[in-house]
């Protein structure tokens, strides 16, 4: 990409070795990046005088004293710092976009549901009044659960900027292509990819195809991580190298802007006279990144049996509970089935954990009908669920020959939490009402009589 590609002549860092395309590998790195030559001092974080006449601003993702595995902060090299950024608070209306606890009277979160859908919208929305809240669990106020969304974005943010003191976001597209001009950098995002936003950046949301239409997950909790791999070992799943962070790029535009912020569940509007993406360089750990989900490596049983659902687990936000996530973000793609005498599906079960999936693109294969492209589903904590009739069926009586999964893209956001219903998702969204009922037509098979039926 060259400069003239960038938004509002905004000027980003050159290549350098391990960069590709303006962004550069790997989750968890302590990066350096500058769009100016000197921009970024060495040997130490905050000189007296930095080069530019840049000023020097730490953005701390953990407590200073989190263990060091775990301690996220970035050194940035600013033209302003944060505090010319936000000026007066005024408190806006953001309707759709809800925030945990979000218990609402009359709406009933037990149950087994699924969307079809949400249509496209005909009015200009952007990424602030697009968002579409359906699920929340937890409580924002003591940093635990989380909330889904759908975003519907037809309009480019102009001028606007956003960003959240309550969360970090779990970006996935499933339709058009968006910009995330941030302060640490560009991500270009389009579906097969994810992106993670992380709480306190700010940035601005560009639609470079559009209509555009995708999932959030909204983490109150502990950081998305990689999953520990147990005895998988060093390799698959999803590689550390494949994540992608952004290099340096600013912008120095004088210009009437509006900032918007997320706090506590709570919407403010704060007006300012020029863009704050205004960091010329920057270093450390705590940064958005990007990745593409055609990289995810599955790892899958090849003798007998369905493995749990764990074992496609993209990222991971602990609960403090070993073991139990607040959130895990797990992937179903294509890939090769060749259990023998198995049910290969998903078999029937209830969890603890509570699931919001969504499709992607292509066919699920616990369930052929219904669940189309852009449709979620949800089944809360212990509510029984599995495959319906024709997947039992057809699942039962295949021939058991290696056969490869194509054409198919979904996921699930998992939550140790329940996941209560919001009023939009109740009474506005596309909901199918009859999908509780794809299981009435599986048949009673026992009959008292040895031998497999």
């Amino acid at each position: 990409m060259t400069t003239h590609d960038l938004p509002r002549g905004m000027i980003r860092a050159s290549g350098a070795i391990g960069t590709h395309e303006g962004y550069m590998p790997g989750f968890g790195n302590d990066f350096e990046t500058e769009a100016l030559p000197g921009a970024l001092p060495q040997g130490q974080n905050s000189p007296q005088k930095c080069n530019y006449g840049l000023y020097a601003e730490q953005l701390s993702g953990t407590a200073f004293t989190a263990p060091r595995g775990q301690n996220e902060r970035t050194w940035c090299y600013r033209i302003r710092p944060s505090v010319h950024h936000t000026g007066r608070f005024s408190p806006i209306e953001v309707p759709h976009w809800k925030t945990a606890p979000n218990v609402v009277p009359n709406v009933t979160s037990l149950g087994q549901y699924r969307w079809d859908p949400i249509p496209m919208p005909e009015s200009d929305l952007t990424w602030i009044t697009g968002m579409r809240t359906m699920t929340t669990a937890g409580d924002v106020n003591i940093q635990v659960g989380m909330a889904s969304h759908v975003y519907l974005v037809t309009r480019s943010m102009e001028d606007e900027y956003f960003f959240s003191a309550d969360s970090e976001l779990l970006v996935v597209p499933q339709e058009g292509r968006l910009r995330f001009a941030t302060e640490l950098g560009i991500i270009d995002l389009e579906p097969k990819e994810i992106a993670i936003i992380p709480r306190g950046l700010v940035y601005r949301v560009e639609v470079l195809e559009g209509p555009a239409r995708g999932f959030v997950c909204e983490n109150y909790g502990q950081k998305f991580d990689l999953p520990h791999r147990g005895p998988i070992g060093a390799n698959c799943l999803a590689n550390p190298r494949d994540f992608k962070c952004p290099v340096a790029a600013f912008e120095d535009r004088e210009v009437p802007s509006r900032v918007v912020i997320k706090w506590c569940g709570q919407f403010h509007e704060s007006h300012i006279g020029h863009s704050p993406l205004d960091v010329v360089a920057w270093h450390g750990n705590y940064c958005a990144y990007k990745y593409d989900l055609r990289t995810y490596s599955p790892v899958g049983a090849i003798l007998f049996d369905h493995p749990d659902p764990s074992i496609f687990t993209v990222l991971t936000a602990p609960s403090g509970q070993e073991g139990t996530a607040n959130i895990d973000f797990v992937l179903f793609r294509e890939r090769w089935m060749v259990a023998e005498h198995s049910f290969r599906p998903p078999w029937y079960h209830k969890n603890i954990m509570s699931e919001l999936m969504g499709n992607i693109y292509g066919q699920y294969d616990a369930k052929p009908r219904g669940f189309a492209p852009g449709g979620i589903s949800l089944h809360n904590c212990m509510l029984p669920h599995g495959p319906d009739r024709d997947a039992f069926e057809g699942a039962s009586n295949a021939e058991l020959k290696p056969h490869k999964l194509e054409n198919t893209m979904s996921f699930m956001f998992e939550t140790r939490f329940p996941q209560h219903l919001t009023e939009w998702a109740a009474r506005e969204a596309p909901m199918q009402p009859e999908y509780v009922e794809v299981w009435n037509q599986l048949q009673k098979k026992f009959d008292g009589t040895p031998g497999v039926k």
